[in-house]
């Protein structure tokens, strides 16, 4: 490939920071937008466009870290990203889909100035801290509706993405039938993402066990038709996802699905603890490379980009 045309490749990567920077300028200054809602749509349209390049990309950018800014605003794209991928088992259209995303880009812009302190906290919130928290879906939607956002869809998405069947949600605590699909899909896409991403007070929660803590979470309960969908679009083990193998190896799994009904897996290290020269691709079908166990940044010690695994597409 000449430089020409790796240069003009599209990147997943590049489009998602780019989202995120263009995201992060539009939230902070949202109150003073006059075309909050066509820039919003815009760069919904953008995350869109970045996952239907390459969803597996995508995917594993969340487990990598690789969207950069601030975590309130990273979230939100990561959201919009799990968001997206999960509705495509859905009967929506892109124009729903798009609708969706914009939802969870703006989920949280009623508490944007606080997350960051509350992501430095590392002791248990204070009534009032928890108060703002209660209260966020509210305040997003005024602010929403603040610069001209109508669509019934979308406030609905942010009012409602931290109610939950039994009504034991906030900020209202309205319960079934009221809470609409569509909120309960943000909702879960928000707090997945929430687990299986670093913060800066402990390390990410591995995304099988994340879908295991919210299928046993008692506390927020989970519809488990969406959690079915979340298995079957996203896998235990989506792409991103660092894994010893049966054979000892250590690697990144590459991908949801290959030819041979696995997944495939890109091998970095050999049993013995040394690197391959190159990256090695493997098949979790195949007995000797199936996943044993899920492993941390910590556990494995790996360095390598994201463009070593998957090419132009993951470049930086």
């Amino acid at each position: 490939m000449s430089e020409t045309t790796a240069a003009a490749a599209p990147s997943v990567l590049r489009r998602l920071n780019l989202s995120n920077q263009r995201l992060e300028k539009l939230l902070h200054n949202l109150r003073n937008e006059h075309q909050a809602e066509s820039e919003i749509r815009a760069i919904a349209l953008e995350v869109l466009q970045a996952v239907e390049i390459q969803p597996d990309v995508a995917l594993a950018s969340i487990l990598l870290c690789q969207i950069a800014g601030s975590y309130a605003v990273r979230h939100c794209i990561e959201t919009a990203i799990v968001t997206i991928i999960a509705a495509r088992g859905l009967p929506l259209d892109e124009t729903h889909i798009q609708t969706l995303a914009a939802a969870a880009l703006t989920m949280n812009v009623g508490m944007l100035r606080h997350n960051e302190s509350f992501q430095h906290k590392h002791s248990a919130l204070s009534h009032e801290e928890m108060a703002v928290i209660r209260r966020h879906p509210e305040e997003s939607v005024n602010l929403l509706k603040h610069v001209g956002i109508e669509d019934d869809e979308w406030i609905s998405c942010v009012l409602l993405h931290h109610e939950n069947d039994d009504g034991s949600g906030y900020p209202a605590g309205i319960a079934s039938p009221e809470v609409t699909r569509n909120a309960k899909l943000l909702s879960l896409a928000d707090r997945y993402c929430a687990q299986v991403s670093a913060r800066n007070y402990r390390r990410s929660i591995a995304p099988d066990q994340a879908l295991r803590n919210l299928q046993q979470d008692r506390q927020a309960p989970v519809d488990p038709e969406l959690l079915q969908l979340f298995r079957l679009e996203l896998g235990d083990y989506p792409p991103g996802t660092l894994v010893r193998l049966q054979n000892g190896e250590l690697g990144v799994v590459s991908g949801r699905h290959d030819a041979s009904g696995g997944q495939p897996i890109t091998s970095l290290r050999s049993a013995d603890g040394s690197a391959f020269a190159s990256p090695q691709l493997r098949s979790s079908s195949h007995p000797d490379s199936s996943i044993v166990a899920p492993l941390s940044e910590d556990e494995v010690a790996l360095r390598f980009s994201m463009k070593q695994i998957w090419g132009e597409v993951a470049a930086l």
